[in-house]
């Protein structure tokens, strides 16, 4: 029977940045990865918040393998016939250091871990953690492959669905509202060739997102970011809004249709496909959280639940990043102590409480119930692309003015119904 200071079930980043955290402070530790190896399994859109955890991790940034900094935002409001987009461009993007940058996971998460490995964590991959042990009410340990490994503290970092925290009893399967499935296609593309079509240079990069059309009015949306010789395109659709489509829509089809459409399909000509993945992504938010801590375990990164969708941003690295790093900060505070029962793991809620985490998260909190509003995915595209097609139309006789114009589109009825929407925005 082996026995480590701590175990840590899954090797994204949550699970990398708290081993290498806690291998650095010198104790043994343990990472348990299903995948073949880290990042096999882990499947993000691809764009990394630097910012919030910069301090966190000071000597790794000058070497991460990180693929652009994000110089354009863009957010797309596709209809069926039309679409209006809306771009930014700011010298504060350019300027060092760079506030995001788009990753690649299968590279990056190999790396993060060469650098836990480094500091000593010890790394075991296509081991499957089957079950947690448990003795008076405490974790103690695993079983994973046959055998039979106890720590002080088990960490969970096993993913959204984290059958780990659930085996310990801290969490019960979510509800299909807390969840969304992603899509996601990798085209390589001449580096020439991005720089040309998004209007960058040298290794400056784009982020757009796409909402409407994008999943055919279902909940959800359509990303793009550039990589430094490919594309991350992909969609992301709500599990609850997929069970109550009238016929079980087909995700793959319908992100063949989004790289057909118009807006896409210039952006990616001449690409070639380099991987297909598909992953389940947390989406509840705040009020979808559930217990972070107990006697001898903590969760982490999207096993805890920690992504947010706020619209205009969608983020969840940085909280998985930073979730390991307060994770190992905690069980430094209960291994100096001796005692790892859940009164004194608690520091760790604490230690979210107090960052960027869940202050974030608590801002947040009516994201999810205001994004739900199917309006934003069916009407809104609609309607500000019926504006711009009668603001820009020229017809055979005379243009009507522009106000009449607005008004035929501007109705009374729709402007209360605009103003209950804004109401529920304030929210956020």
């Amino acid at each position: 029977m082996e026995k480590f200071d701590v175990i840590i079930a899954g090797a994204g980043l949550a699970g990398l940045a708290a081993a290498y955290t806690l291998a650095g402070n010198g104790l043994e530790v343990l990472v348990l990865e299903r995948g073949d190896y880290p990042g096999a399994k882990n499947v993000t859109g691809g764009r990394l918040y630097v910012n919030p955890i910069r301090d966190l991790f000071q000597d790794l940034w000058d070497e991460a393998p990180l693929e652009r900094f994000i110089v354009r935002e863009g957010a797309v409001l596709m209809a069926r016939n039309h679409s209006v987009s809306i771009g930014y461009a700011g010298n504060e993007l350019r300027a060092e250091p760079h506030q995001s940058y788009s990753i690649l996971r299968a590279k990056f998460d190999r790396w993060l871990a060469e650098q836990a490995e480094a500091k000593g964590a010890m790394l075991l991959t296509k081991v499957r953690v089957d079950e947690v042990i448990k003795e008076d009410e405490k974790i103690v340990g695993v079983l994973a492959g046959g055998d039979e490994l106890r720590a002080d503290v088990v960490i969970a970092c096993d993913g959204v669905l984290s059958l780990v925290s659930e085996k310990a009893g801290l969490r019960t399967p979510g509800s299909p509202h807390d969840y969304a499935v992603g899509l996601k296609e990798v085209i390589a593309l001449d580096p020439a060739v991005i720089n040309d079509r998004f209007h960058l240079e040298g290794n400056e990069g784009a982020a757009l997102l796409f909402i409407g059309e994008a999943t055919r009015g279902l909940f959800g949306g359509g990303f793009l970011y550039t990589n430094k010789e490919s594309i991350s395109l992909g969609v992301v659709i709500g599990v609850q809004s997929l069970l109550e489509a009238g016929s079980a829509p087909d995700a793959p089809a319908m992100l063949d249709a989004f790289k057909q459409r118009p807006e896409i399909a210039p952006l990616i000509r001449g690409g070639t496909t380099l991987e297909y993945a598909a992953h389940v992504i947390p989406e509840g938010g705040y009020k979808a959280l559930g217990p972070l801590y107990g006697n001898g375990m903590l969760v982490a990164g999207d096993a805890a639940g920690l992504a947010l969708n706020i619209g205009f941003t969608v983020r969840g690295m940085e909280y998985a990043l930073a979730s390991g790093y307060y994770a190992a900060q905690a069980v430094l505070r209960a291994s100096a102590a001796r005692n790892f029962n859940s009164e004194t793991l608690a520091i760790y809620k604490q230690f979210l409480e107090e960052s960027f985490v869940l202050k974030d998260f608590k801002n947040f909190q009516e994201t999810p119930a205001v994004l739900g509003n199917p309006r934003f995915i069916n009407h809104y595209p609609e309607l500000v692309g019926d504006l711009m097609g009668q603001i820009y139309r020229v017809p055979p006789g005379p243009k009507d003015r522009l106000y009449p114009t607005m008004r035929k589109v501007f109705t009374l009825t729709e402007m209360w119904s605009q103003l209950k929407d804004l109401r529920d925005v304030s929210k956020i």
